[in-house]
């Protein structure tokens, strides 16, 4: 089947509003971008747990994608009036047409070299070197595929510093990449946490594809034992939150590892764990810092 993409700019504040015409009028999906995206004029937006609102951007880019016989001029106008703009606004129509869309979203993600020794590769590809570590990753509709600085930061924190025989937690695992590539670099035993129905699937397909024994745990899990190492690439403020839940799994002696931080964040998260550990910026990426210290 063929699409029509439907594309328009508008500010901010009637997008919500118009997403909801569009979707009302039979649309099959619709996308809410920044329009300056790419430019000296975008917005970022984090909007992390915790924190105020970004910024709005200066212009919204709505795209709708219709059924090629959908009648896009008669439709538009009534989903433009409802979202209280002009319903002779200005809109581009494009065709789209049919392919692959699984192949396509796969041609995304490819092998990620972290180190010398270690890549992660999803299921879908060849591991370019056989004789490396390489962990075989399906994502799913969880996060973690190696391609973000934070997990790579992680990976390559693993990569060094991992002694044989360590016991390994990763909380808020996602895929679970960081407990099978700890079980891979010689931990004796890991565990993974997320409190994502999705992501404790995801880590648990993947912990088998990898021939890796892996405790996977969802959100009512309680931790009643201590850690070798803890690992947590969540984000900044659920992080501080945490404090008290990774420090106590954390053994005397044994190390905590946080990443998903920004550099301008890091402060506040070490300034949280005080009480248990002195936190330190082990390396950078990207604006993005890993934090390790070894608990007192």
């Amino acid at each position: 089947m063929a699409w029509l993409a439907v594309t328009l700019k508008l500010p901010p504040d009637r997008a919500d509003l118009l997403v909801d015409a569009l979707l009302e009028s039979g649309a099959v999906s619709v996308d809410v971008a920044d329009a300056f995206a790419g430019t000296p004029r975008e917005c970022a937006q984090f909007n992390e747990p915790g924190e105020p609102a970004s910024p709005q951007w200066e212009l919204a880019l709505v795209s709708a994608l219709f059924d090629d016989r959908a009648d896009v001029a008669a439709l538009l106008p009534p989903a433009l009036d409802a979202a209280g703009c002009d319903p002779a606004h200005a809109y581009e129509v494009s065709a789209v047409a049919e392919q692959d869309w699984v192949r396509a979203a796969q041609a995304d993600f490819r092998p990620v070299h972290v180190s010398p020794r270690l890549w992660v590769v999803p299921t879908w590809h060849r591991p370019p070197d056989p004789a490396a570590i390489n962990l075989i990753i399906d994502p799913g509709l969880a996060f973690g595929t190696g391609t973000h600085p934070t997990t790579r930061l992680c990976l390559d924190w693993l990569d060094r510093n991992l002694r044989a025989g360590a016991t390994v937690l990763d909380y808020g695992c996602g895929s679970g990449i960081l407990a099978i590539a700890a079980m891979k670099l010689g931990a004796v035993a890991a565990s993974a946490i997320d409190i994502d129905p999705a992501a404790v699937l995801a880590a648990r397909d993947n912990a088998m594809q990898n021939q890796t024994r892996v405790r996977v745990e969802g959100a009512d899990y309680v931790i009643a034992e201590t850690f070798d190492v803890v690992v947590a690439n969540i984000l900044a403020n659920p992080l501080k939150l945490l404090a008290p839940v990774l420090a106590r799994a954390t053994k005397r002696g044994g190390q905590l590892i946080l990443s998903g931080i920004l550099e301008h964040q890091a402060d506040e998260v070490i300034n949280s764990y005080t009480e248990w550990l002195e936190l330190q910026i082990d390396r950078r990426e990207d604006g993005w810092v890993l934090l390790a210290g070894r608990r007192r």
